[in-house]
């Protein structure tokens, strides 16, 4: 009997600001080193952090051609991929920058939509510490309620209002 590998849950570490200090070339640019990229399957309704989401090569995407319209995959399955932000308080390390993206994908016609400027757009309010996470359902709001919570309950208490109340559950 097959033994079900547990997933790690590895954000990104916080590093100290590489332009500390210096008034050159570069300064006030964003920087990912904050950001990790967590995949939502809501069907499986689970959820994992996935760095090759960051150039659009995570496990999911890797091998589908995606496409303009939702409606040309009916029996695409659902996924949503989250940006997640992490700054550091006073207090500590805290959930900044919580962006969500849908994405669909079918298989096996290896075929899928996204939206690729809506995913460029949302890494970029997650990294300026948006919250943009309304628009999901009920059931990606919890699982990724729970993802958030159990990787680090400090930093989730820690959060902005603003996404605790995006990710409430009606």
């Amino acid at each position: 009997m097959e033994e079900k590998k547990k997933k790690s849950i590895g954000f990104n570490i916080i590093k100290p600001d590489p332009m500390d200090g210096h008034k050159g070339f570069g300064k006030g640019s964003l920087s990912l080193d904050n950001v990790s990229p967590v995949i939502i399957d809501v069907e499986e309704g689970e959820a994992t952090v996935d760095v090759g989401a960051m150039h659009a090569r995570s496990v999911v995407e890797k091998g589908i051609k995606f496409m303009p319209n939702k409606e040309d995959f009916p029996n695409a399955k659902p996924y949503w991929l989250v940006w997640v932000t992490i700054d550091r308080a006073e207090e500590g390390p805290y959930y900044a920058g919580v962006t969500a993206c849908e994405m669909t994908v079918d298989r096996e016609i290896r075929r899928g939509y996204k939206s690729l400027p809506e995913h460029v757009n949302r890494l970029d309010k997650s990294i300026k510490r948006h919250i943009i996470v309304d628009h999901m359902d009920d059931r990606s709001k919890q699982i990724l309620t729970d993802f958030l919570r159990n990787h680090d309950e400090g930093m989730w208490e820690r959060a902005d209002e603003k996404l605790k109340t995006g990710l409430q559950v009606k």
